[in-house]
């Protein structure tokens, strides 16, 4: 991830108050049993819903589960301008052959953000650009009737918490934006706290953003 050190928050330049009614979705099927996942209280494999991902096994959801946020993120895309809902791992797997995952020995590289932009608007039809973006225009973008992936540090789902060892690692996606606030959809977010229209203030956003995002909108939505 690219650490953009001197990327502070800055508040849009007038007030808004947009809000997209996009469907959520966590990286993980049982969206109720994210927080006791991510304290590690509950093993992923243990999920009850993980055949719902399209993996195998509940050995390979575990492992894919921690690395589909960015799949997450596609997923509600789709279901708020196609209303469809892909499987978790159909995604994965078009996405690693796409080039948006690299596989790296045990582990995995990605989301990797213009391959992915491109499998979007190939496989999808929609438009989708990869691109770094001040807040101030991730707010534009939202007001302008499109969504944002943004890479963010996972810690953003406590916004008033310490400050994050380094920005990104994460992908969470913008829907809506208001002159004090930033209106985010987690897939790792806490149920009842940090999923969904999660609210992150301004002022707070700079500490998780890395700068970097994908825009997605409706085909047309976007210039090159």
């Amino acid at each position: 991830m690219v650490d953009r050190g001197d990327a502070r928050p800055e508040a849009p330049a007038r007030p808004v108050r947009v809000v997209h009614e996009v469907p959520y979705r966590a990286q993980w099927e049982s969206e109720e049993l994210v927080r006791e996942i991510v304290d590690g209280r509950l093993d992923a494999s243990a999920d009850p819903r993980w055949g719902q991902s399209g993996a195998a096994s509940a050995e390979e959801y575990a492992w894919w589960s921690w690395r589909l946020c960015g799949v997450a993120c596609l997923r509600m895309a789709l279901a708020h301008w196609w209303g469809v809902n892909p499987a978790a791992m159909a995604l994965a797997e078009e996405c690693l052959a796409a080039g948006a995952y690299l596989r790296d020995g045990d582990g995995l590289r990605g989301l990797i953000h213009a391959p992915f932009a491109g499998y979007v608007e190939r496989r999808w039809g929609l438009a989708a650009r990869a691109r770094e973006l001040t807040p101030e225009e991730v707010s534009a973008e939202v007001v302008g009737g499109r969504l944002v992936m943004l890479s963010v540090h996972p810690s953003i789902r406590e916004p008033y918490g310490p400050e994050p060892v380094r920005r990104g690692g994460h992908l969470v996606l913008a829907v809506g934006a208001t002159d004090t606030a930033l209106l985010v959809h987690n897939p790792s977010g806490f149920p009842g706290e940090s999923q969904a229209f999660a609210r992150v203030p301004w002022r707070s956003f700079g500490r998780f953003y890395a700068g970097r995002a994908i825009v997605l909108g409706p085909p047309g939505a976007l210039s090159s």
